[in-house]
Order: structure tokens, then sequence, then C-alpha cells
């Protein structure tokens, strides 16, 4: 009996300290993915389990586009069935969601027939939001009629990808006539739900120019969140762009407002698309040895460059299926029908229970999660 009553003190005694070595170093929700390709299918049969996967291995986090041409295919006429299933699919596994809403539908378009048109009338994008608080937000419809489903109202919302690019916003000069939408749809959502963030879309490319040319056309005070995309061949890099990017903010009064990295990728697709992915393509090992690099990198900078979150993109990708290098960016990749792990999983994973402090001693990454 004394060397069991023994014995169980000794455990007593190493138990909080193993607890400690393995303390969580990022907030809640700082690591995500993004969720497209086949996980926008509802009749994707892999879907449930994809969903189990991401967040049995340390995703917290899911940034998905929302396409308003696929919501209101006819003024007032609003189909969430698509939606429903993903917002309710993150939740079940309490994952947040980030919506980028984006793809102006035909009857609302100011060019019609172009994909990358903004809206003719920013009210029908503002009555749109509206929509999505209703269903979505913290007196959302979609909780009411699940009440199974633990909450999750989704609080911050994505104005637009990329407006910076022609594929996604084709009016020339961009800026002035993005910034009117965003100011639009901050006033909407705070009329929806006060306690909203609106996040700013995210900006590739020489990022640090795009957002000055935001503030120059007025934006200020017309957004939450500065969100940034920094493809580029270096992990360092992307480090150094969110730097420059917090040097404009900081000129222009938003010193303490946060970043978000809603893209972070490096496409496995040295030698295997058409568009490779210009200097920041590479092959699964570099995948995998960059992404290890930048979310050590991204853990240790992220207090003194506000860096609140980071999106990996993506988190399954269809092999071929384009010419785009993206096609090979996912953690895991539907490769001739058959799906696979890419070797970045594995980082993904392991990188994922350090920062979340998880450990073998402390149990998997679902457990540590919870």
């Amino acid at each position: 009996m004394r060397v069991t009553v023994t014995f169980a003190l000794l455990l007593a005694l190493l138990v909080p300290a193993t607890a400690n070595a393995a303390k969580r170093q990022v907030p809640r929700g700082w690591l995500g993915v993004v969720a497209d390709g086949p996980l926008n299918d509802p009749a994707y049969p892999q879907g449930p389990a994809e969903w189990d996967r991401m967040a049995g291995s340390g995703v917290e986090a899911v940034r998905t586009a929302f396409y308003w041409s696929a919501i209101e295919r006819a003024p007032g006429q609003y189909d969430f069935g698509l939606k429903d299933q993903l917002v309710l699919a993150a939740a079940q596994r309490g994952l947040s969601v980030l919506p980028v809403i984006q793809g102006t539908p035909e009857w609302a378009a100011r060019n019609p027939g172009d994909l990358a048109s903004p809206p003719r009338d920013n009210a029908d994008f503002a009555r749109l939001l509206a929509a999505l608080v209703t269903r979505y937000g913290p007196s959302g419809s979609l909780w009411i009629e699940h009440p199974e489903v633990s909450k999750q109202p989704i609080r911050a919302w994505q104005i637009w990808n990329e407006p910076n690019l022609t594929r996604y916003w084709n009016v020339a000069p961009w800026a002035p006539s993005y910034v009117a939408l965003l100011k639009t749809a901050d006033k909407a959502l705070k009329a929806a739900d006060p306690g909203s963030k609106t996040v700013l879309a995210g900006l590739p490319n020489e990022s640090w120019k795009a957002l000055e040319s935001i503030y120059k056309a007025g934006a200020r005070g017309a957004f939450d969140v500065v969100t940034l995309h920094p493809y580029t061949g270096k992990v360092k890099n992307t480090v150094r762009v969110v730097k420059i990017v917090r040097r404009v903010m900081e000129r222009r009064k938003d010193r303490k407002m946060p970043i978000w990295v809603t893209e972070l990728s490096w496409p496995a697709s040295a030698g295997k698309a058409k568009a490779e992915g210009g200097d920041f393509a590479t092959t699964d090992a570099g995948q995998a040895s960059r992404l290890a690099a930048a979310l050590k990198l991204f853990a240790k900078e992220r207090k003194a460059l506000g860096v609140e979150r980071l999106y990996w993109y993506t988190w399954l990708s269809v092999e071929g299926i384009t010419d785009s290098g993206f096609d090979y960016s996912g953690l895991r990749r539907l490769r001739n029908g058959v799906l696979h792990d890419a070797p970045a999983l594995s980082v993904f994973r392991r990188e994922a229970r350090r920062l979340q402090g998880c450990s073998k001693a402390l149990g998997d990454a679902r457990r540590c999660r919870t």
C-alpha cells in the first residue's frame, strides 16, 4: 500500500510540471487554413472526414469564400444552403469561420458578364451583408434552427479578395471604388452587429503600396483589421512585408490595428504546373520546410508585429485541375481521384501541437484544443 501511495504522489507532482512545459504559445484561433475546392461541394463524400481531420490536425480557424453570385442569384432571393453546411461543419468542431464576401452577381454588376466586376450600387452589397449577419451572426437564424450545435457566430467579415488585382476588381483606378464599397460595408455590418469586425481585403504583391492607396482614398476608420497575402520565395521576406505594412499603418495612425495573414503558401508546383507560381513555387520538401520555418518565425514575431491570425492556403486542393501552381498548395491533395497527405501536413500538425501547448504527454491535437 505504501508503494502505491508513494507512486501516486510522485505522479501528482509530475503532472503539473509536464503541463507547464507545454504552455500554449499562441492565442486560440491564431492558426487556420483556407477551405475551398472540394470542401465547397456539399455532395463531396469525404467532406465530414476532412473536417474531422482538419480539426484533429490543429486547425482552429477557417477562411472561406462566400460568393455573392451564388447566394443571391436574383435580387432579395437568398440561398444559404451551401454555406449553412460549411458553417455548421466548422461549428461542430469548434472552428471559427472568416467569410470572404466577393463575386458580384450579374444582375448587380457594374459590368455584367465580367466575373471581376464590382457592384453597380453598393447598397445591394449592404443588403447582402445584413442578410448574412441575420443568418450567421450572434442572433442568427442558423443557430436557432440548429440548437444541437454549439453556436459559433460569425463576427468578422472580409470584404472582397485582392482588389488590387484585375482578376478580382476590374475598375481602374481600383482603390476609390473599393473604398466606397468598404465604407458602405462597414456601416451595414456595424448596424447589423455593433460588435462585428470589418476585415480589409487580403492584399498581395506590393501590399504596402496597395494599403497606402486605400488610405489615400479615405478608408481610415472604415475597417478594423488589415490583411495580407505575402507571397514571396523566401520565408524571411514574408515577415519583412508585414514590417513594411506596419510602418504604413503607423504613419496613418493605425498603430494598434491588428494584421491578419489570410493567405500564406508555397505551392509544391515546381515542374508540375504550367503557371508554377513565380519565385514562390517549390517542391513538396521545400513546401514542408518553408511552412515549418514560417510558423516558427511568425509565432516569434506575432506580438511585436500585431499578427493576430495566420491562415495557410489551402487545406485541400486538386492537383492539375487547372494550369495554376496553387493546385499543389494543399496540405491534403486529390491526385487522380485519390486523396493523400502532402509532406507539409505532418509539419503543420507538429507545429500546431507545439504552438498550442500540446504534447504526447497531454494527448492529441483535438484533446489539447478543448
